[in-house]
């Protein structure tokens, strides 16, 4: 079992780990059911508190807030384009983990290689300017590189992401940390023995069908870790979500994808949620004033879902 702690550093908030297949909160094995919370640093104290309070009432422990997030030409990063701290939002995400922690929640504190940080010396410093300002957080665990395996912007090499993940690691040497992207083939291996990543976060699949395919793909993956000799986590931090393209998921669709998920042996599954391509409803991507805290935004399938998600994995 791995146990978060820094030695010399004060912990703060719940203890996040991991136990073989699992993660354990506070040492106790625990299923991770969060919700996307990207925008964050950008939304009013009252917004957060209520929001979580929500959530945390109808059995969710974790969010993911992203450190690199720029929507609707409303930037609230937490690091500039040097990967420097970059003030207030660095402050707000501590505030958002800090009342995560006192809810018993995990945060996910997400970056992505692209405009907000175009290279890797940049990245590197970003990682860097985390794992201190956060150490003493133990809630938290770092997505180093979203999507790290498209082609575009996006792009970080598995030898980059060893060097990130070893930035971290010779800061605050027990934060666990992974990246997101395919873990189909030999993707799985390098990141298993390559990067050296605690578990693994795959993007599954936004398409009608998708849902009835998890359980079985999760059961594949930890077979194929077995045969690799080094088994983790499988964590579904970014499944499908409504108003991205015409397939609109239903409410069974995320009962059974969540459900397949458990089945499967995964250690967690994230409710998704974002923006309409039709400009409408903005959901996690912005939580200004202006536009509704997220449990405000929601539609009527996910607000129902919501509500239903904690009896899924029972």
């Amino acid at each position: 079992m791995l146990v978060l702690a820094l030695p010399g550093v004060a912990a703060l908030g719940v203890t996040l780990g991991t136990d073989g297949t699992a993660f354990t909160i506070d040492g106790e094995r625990r299923f991770l059911l969060g919700a996307s919370y990207y925008g964050a640093l950008g939304a009013p104290d009252e917004f957060i508190d209520r929001d979580l309070d929500d959530l945390s009432r109808r059995g969710f422990n974790w969010i993911r807030v992203w450190a690199t997030w720029e929507a609707f030409e409303n930037d609230v990063s937490a690091v500039n384009r040097d990967g420097a701290a970059r003030e207030p939002y660095l402050s707000r995400l501590k505030s958002v983990i800090e009342k995560a922690g006192r809810r018993g929640m995990v945060v996910d504190v997400t970056l992505s290689r692209g405009r907000l940080l175009s290279d890797q010396a940049a990245h590197l410093e970003a990682v860097s300017t985390l794992a201190r300002a956060l150490a003493p957080f133990r809630n938290v665990y770092f997505d180093l590189a979203n999507e790290r395996d498209v082609g575009d912007a996006r792009f970080v090499s598995f030898e980059e992401l060893r060097a990130l993940r070893d930035r971290v690691k010779a800061i605050d040497p027990r934060r666990l940390v992974t990246a997101s992207g395919g873990i189909e083939g030999e993707a799985l291996r390098r990141y298993l023995l390559e990067a050296q990543v605690d578990f693994v976060c795959p993007h599954r699949s936004r398409q009608a069908g998708s849902p009835q395919e998890t359980a079985q793909a999760t059961v594949d993956a930890l077979a194929a870790m077995k045969g690799l000799g080094r088994v983790v986590p499988i964590h579904y931090q970014e499944p499908f979500r409504r108003g991205y393209g015409a397939w609109q998921p239903a409410l069974e669709d995320f009962v059974t994808d969540l459900r397949g998920a458990k089945l499967g042996g995964a250690a967690g599954w994230c409710f998704h949620n974002g923006s309409d391509r039709d400009g409408g409803r903005r959901r996690s991507f912005d939580m200004r004033p202006e536009y509704g805290r997220l449990m405000d935004q929601l539609d009527p399938v996910e607000r129902e879902f919501v509500e239903q998600a904690a009896a899924c994995i029972q």
